[in-house]
């Protein structure tokens, strides 16, 4: 049984992993955390988890990271918005405990990320590339994780960072789409994500491999899909 905690508890999708970890065999959850509503995460209180899902703010990842560091335990961040010191932080981090960063938990926006890394080889040079990425009104940081991590797909392939568009409306979950346009054919290739199931899943599932994962590298959602 891997016993899961969460901190940003009282977030979308911190409270749905605890819900599907409540629902989801051979898994617990075992401790609720926040900077609000619950109580805030701790060394102390990561004693009766096996795995830390952080889905706050970068200011919760910093404590979630000290937390872990200080208990021995293995974290999934799964919180966007983050800076370049953080991710350097993750990084050493993972030599000492395992862990999970992604800005996408979904599988199928990591197997778009495939897709896009063939598209982008094969028509890279001759097409004109853009990337659009629609939330809801809520979400604070644009460009998405997820169209940076799909920017960076393209531009190990091509050489050059695409545009995006950003659009906040609504109550939308999360649209990616890269298009590429050519003179005589265009190529898109869409994620829509329909609910938070999909990343509270994958969060799930990135806790399960980091039950049995060694700390050594940073680990990504390819690892734990076996992508």
């Amino acid at each position: 049984m891997v016993k899961i905690a969460v901190n940003g508890a009282a977030g979308r999708m911190g409270s749905r992993i605890l819900e599907l970890a409540r629902e989801t065999s051979g898994v617990t959850a075992a401790g609720a955390f926040d900077q609000s509503r619950f109580p805030r995460v701790s060394a102390g209180a990561l004693k009766a988890c096996d795995v830390l899902i952080d889905f706050s703010s970068p200011e919760g990842t910093a404590e979630s990271l000290a937390a872990c560091l200080e208990a021995g335990r293995a974290l999934v961040v799964g919180t966007t918005g983050l800076d370049d010191a953080m991710a350097g932080r993750l990084r050493a981090a993972a030599a000492k405990i395992p862990l999970v960063q992604s800005s996408n938990m979904s599988i199928g926006v990591n197997v778009v990320l495939r897709l896009l890394e063939v598209a982008a080889k094969q028509l890279g040079n001759d097409f004109k590339l853009e990337l659009t990425e629609t939330h809801h009104v809520h979400k604070k940081d644009a460009p998405s994780g997820t169209a940076k991590m799909m920017a960076e797909v393209i531009k190990k392939q091509t050489g050059q960072y695409p545009p995006i568009q950003s659009i906040r409306e609504g109550e939308i979950v999360g649209d990616h789409t890269a298009r590429f346009e050519g003179a005589a054919e265009s190529v898109e290739i869409t994620h829509h994500a329909k609910s938070r199931d999909v990343f509270a899943k994958g969060a799930i599932e990135a806790a399960r491999f980091l039950s049995t994962a060694r700390p050594g590298r940073l680990y990504s959602m390819a690892d734990v899909l076996g992508l």
